[in-house]
């Protein structure tokens, strides 16, 4: 196969890969507080989409300027649900958490199908098809500045986490909820503030992916089985992980879909969840524990 045609499947896959990075670090700060899989992670994204979706066709906001609104506006709704909803009614049980989050999907994708219908959205931008030369290859402006956009931003992610007081109070439930109770953390707030963020993370995936992706009820569907693959691949929690992972499962699927066709580009995907669970189970990065 032609090597400009190799490269281009890989320029491609890290570009997309981007993108999951940024959706898969929501998931796993949500873990790595939590300690419970986060099943509305999908339908959230969708709303997230629809969003910025009607953004534009009501009010004309670029995608990409309504970060500034997405972002603040899923955080809050995060830290509504968990306050209102998650941590009033799970009784500080895992199990109780992962099934109202279960719920909370199934009533999201439910509504969203009878407001929407089974119809998929897609949104045109004056630089929707423009493209940028890089020797034999044409790449699509709106993967770069997406990619370039996501990584920034867990790079920000990361920071806050490591270097801020809010970040030190969420490493330290992270790691240990009673001795951080107990030094006078506000556990209960700390959960809030994380689902809030893990939510924020996916309003800005929702502003970088519009631009190059389509939205339906359904589109969490997508992006949740990915989103998974990630996290497991790249270890439970962890941050660095959440990146290598993301990059290798986005060329997985760039190849898959160029080697096998479109329509079962994703099996590579599946096929790594399954290696990992069997043979590394903690993940790339994962402790182990």
């Amino acid at each position: 196969m032609d090597s400009t045609i190799l490269l281009a499947a890989a320029i491609n896959g890290l570009l997309i890969g981007g993108i999951y990075t940024l959706v898969a670090s929501g998931l796993t700060l949500i873990y790595g507080v939590l300690h419970i899989i986060n099943f509305a992670h999908g339908s959230m994204l969708m709303l997230g989409m629809f969003g910025v979706y009607f953004l534009l066709m009501q009010w004309g906001v670029d995608p990409y300027l309504s970060l500034f609104i997405m972002v603040p506006a899923m955080f809050a709704l995060g830290y509504v649900l968990y306050r209102g909803l998650i941590g009033r009614f799970s009784s500080g049980k895992d199990e109780n958490i992962l099934l109202i989050t279960l719920g909370l999907s199934i009533i999201v994708e439910n509504i969203a199908l009878m407001i929407f219908k089974g119809d998929t959205r897609t949104i045109t931008v004056s630089y929707s098809d423009h493209m940028v030369e890089a020797g034999p290859l044409l790449l699509s402006t709106p993967k770069i500045i997406s990619f370039v956009a996501a990584m920034v931003l867990c790079a920000l992610l990361g920071l806050f986490i490591q270097r801020t007081d809010t970040g030190r109070a969420i490493r330290a439930v992270a790691k240990e909820r009673l001795g951080a109770r107990l030094v006078g953390i506000d556990v209960d707030r700390v959960f809030a503030v994380s689902y809030g963020i893990g939510l924020a993370t996916l309003g800005a995936a929702a502003c970088l992916l519009m631009p190059i992706f389509y939205v339906s009820p359904t589109t969490g569907h997508v992006f949740v089985i990915v989103a998974f693959t990630v996290v497991v691949l790249g270890g439970m929690g962890s941050f660095l992980g959440a990146v290598v992972g993301g990059l290798i499962v986005g060329l997985t699927e760039s190849f898959g879909g160029l080697f096998l066709g479109e329509s079962l580009g994703q099996i590579g995907i599946s096929l790594i969840f399954i290696l990992i669970l069997l043979f590394r189970p903690q993940g790339l990065f994962g402790s182990g524990r």
